[in-house]
């Protein structure tokens, strides 16, 4: 999971494009839509960007960010790119005070669509660390002011955004699901019933975040109802803009996302800072539904009409998994292939194996991990419950050999 990144929107002035060709978008005319083909990895949206006609980067793809940012500074530098200003931003706690720069006249190129002249966000410094926690090469993030203006269609199964004209856009008919949503800041909201246990059910308002990999955060303090479940774990919960998200994991009974009811939703349980203005800076939501639902069905989301559409997926009834070893695992490396413990769940297979946070993991069932990714790691940690898992680590200059059988933790 990752945070989001909180801006007053008068900071910042968008200028609003035309279709076909505008001063600062070019899209052949004649064209209704628009493909933008996307890797999906470790649950994240990523789509290659062509960066001032000149260097190659992938954004992630972020329906929850209102803006465009980039997070290396340095290729701002290097291209000479003049900062308009600098400015404080808000971190993941909503406390933690960052620096952003105000960076015009940059061009980006998605497949067949030059957004000319845009201004974008750039760090001051790489907060968000990507490769680190999410194991993936990435160097910013695509915001909704460059796509609100479409139709945006995700296709999860084909691994391709479409973008369409919204004068030209029809309905999909009832092959798929149609859901009111509310577009506040060029960023999606939906409500959903959402019951913690049988007997409660609360109608929850969400963030429609495909930036975030997580299936769901409830904000738990913003209603009383939204106790922990009887079964939950105290973890850090990811990496946001700043540092460590600390929170909880637990299973919730049932979340209902249009007429689909999903059951056991893996949930990140997380407390809004005291003092926090969650009208402003949260549009008053109850949590974020991230790509492990979002994942589960094709979407299109009507920004204009304020409408979503949901069509099903093979995948959504399957269960929502969770890892079974107690490590938290960061990448590091060029190849992002050398992986250390930087946090270990209490009472887990792990920590009574003796795995101890700064190990790194050598070895995993006789395969040396750096034929490995951090998806990869991921995957093996949440196999079958009762499956051995045999690693070589190293702690300081000693090489070890640790065992020990995965099970459910949530």
């Amino acid at each position: 999971m990752r945070c989001r990144l909180f801006l007053f929107q008068a900071l910042l002035f968008w200028a609003v494009l035309g279709w076909a060709q505008g001063y600062d978008l070019e899209v052949r005319r004649g064209v209704s839509s628009i493909e933008i083909p996307f890797e999906y990895e470790n649950n994240f949206i990523i789509v290659k960007v062509i960066f001032n006609d000149v260097f190659p980067l992938k954004f992630i793809f972020d329906t929850g960010a209102e803006h465009t940012i980039l997070t290396r500074r340095e290729i701002t530098d290097i291209l000479q790119i003049n900062y308009e200003r600098r400015f404080p931003i808000v971190g993941s706690d909503l406390s933690t005070e960052l620096y952003a720069y105000l960076a015009r006249g940059v061009n980006l190129t998605l497949n067949k669509m030059v957004a000319l002249n845009r201004s974008i966000l750039v760090l001051d410094e790489d907060y968000f660390r990507f490769e680190e926690f999410g194991g993936i090469n990435v160097q910013g993030i695509i915001g909704a002011d460059l796509f609100r203006r479409f139709v945006v269609k995700i296709d999860y199964r084909r691994r391709v955004i479409t973008l369409f004209d919204p004068s030209k856009f029809e309905p999909p008919g009832n092959r798929y699901a149609e859901i009111p949503i509310e577009i506040s800041r060029n960023k999606p909201y939906m409500y959903a019933p959402t019951s913690l246990t049988s007997d409660t059910t609360i109608q929850g308002k969400y963030l429609i975040d495909t930036g975030a990999s997580l299936a769901l955060l409830l904000y738990t303090n913003t209603h009383p109802a939204f106790n922990l479940p009887p079964q939950y774990i105290r973890s850090k919960i990811g990496m946001g803009l700043g540092g460590y998200l600390q929170g909880f994991l637990g299973r919730i009974e049932q979340i209902d996302i249009g007429p689909f009811g999903m059951d056991g939703v893996v949930t990140n349980f997380q407390d809004v800072p005291p003092g926090a203005d969650t009208s402003i800076y949260m549009n008053d939501r109850n949590g974020i539904i991230g790509n492990e639902i979002l994942s589960r069905f094709e979407i299109i989301i009507d920004y204009i009409n304020e409408k979503m559409y949901l069509k099903a997926g093979k995948n959504l009834r399957q269960k929502f998994q969770y890892d079974k070893s107690g490590l938290i695992i960061a990448a590091s490396g060029a190849a992002l292939n050398s992986f250390t413990v930087v946090d270990i769940i209490a009472n887990s297979p792990a920590a009574q194996a003796d795995l101890r946070i700064g190990d790194e993991i050598k070895n995993l069932n006789g395969l040396p991990t750096n034929f490995l990714s951090l998806g990869d790691l991921t995957k093996k940690l949440r196999q079958r419950s009762g499956k051995r898992i045999r690693m070589v680590i190293k702690r300081g200059d000693e090489r070890l050999k640790k065992e020990f059988r995965l099970r459910e933790l949530l």
